[in-house]
């Protein structure tokens, strides 16, 4: 198996899982798996797929500047620049975006913070924090229309080969040394905004009881 189909299976499994979750709603989230690093390439999803669906056009390979490597009459995700942001500064190998209810309420409810803190969590261990009464952050940055302006301002926060950025009203997008990793970040962090939307809402209906 070539290199380029190897990462493209990896990739489809994500997929295939998140799309599981229900995660791709009307065809939103964009995900992408580094190739080569010299030349920088990597997969993404093409744009306006049903992500919860396994076809031959779910991927196209495209460079450094987010362009098609070959012809195509495919589009890269409209979001791939931010892809791009993350390879060019980092070691990562994959990166994955999806919009859920509970990350565009998060990041609602504390947009005007320009972060949100999470802590005395055991889900963070997942993100290699093993101090006890550990804390961990994500920032949230504006939703820019403007996608060249978007992923200036996404990468403030690009910063390690691994990490998180919220978009206020938008989704997370997460990145990690690999496929495995990623989707493991992706999955803590909505499990600390699901947790915190939750325990917001109890607390709320028992101030009234």
């Amino acid at each position: 198996m070539s290199l380029l189909a190897k990462r493209w299976k990896e990739l489809a499994e994500v997929k295939a899982e998140l799309a599981g979750r229900d995660w791709f709603l009307a065809t939103s989230g964009n995900l992408s798996i580094k190739v080569t690093d010299d030349p920088l390439t990597f997969l993404v999803t093409a744009s306006g797929k049903d992500k919860r669906k396994q076809t031959d056009e779910d991927f196209l390979l495209v460079d450094a500047s987010g362009n098609p490597v070959e012809k195509t009459q495919l589009k890269p995700s409209a979001e791939t620049l931010l892809h791009v942001e993350i390879y060019k500064r980092t070691n990562a190998g994959c990166s994955l975006h999806v919009h859920t209810v509970d990350n565009n309420v998060i990041s609602e409810l504390y947009g005007d913070d320009g972060e949100v803190v999470f802590s005395h969590q055991e889900i963070i261990k997942a993100f290699g924090i093993w101090e006890e009464d550990a804390a961990i952050r994500i920032p949230i940055i504006r939703n820019y229309a403007h996608i060249p302006t978007l992923a200036q301002e996404f990468a403030k926060h690009v910063n390690g080969d691994a990490g998180a950025v919220l978009i206020r009203n938008h989704g997370i997008t997460v990145w990690g040394k690999d496929a495995f990793e990623a989707k493991k970040f992706l999955e803590a962090w909505e499990f600390l905004f699901s947790y915190h939307v939750k325990l917001l809402l109890l607390k709320g209906a028992k101030a009234f009881a």
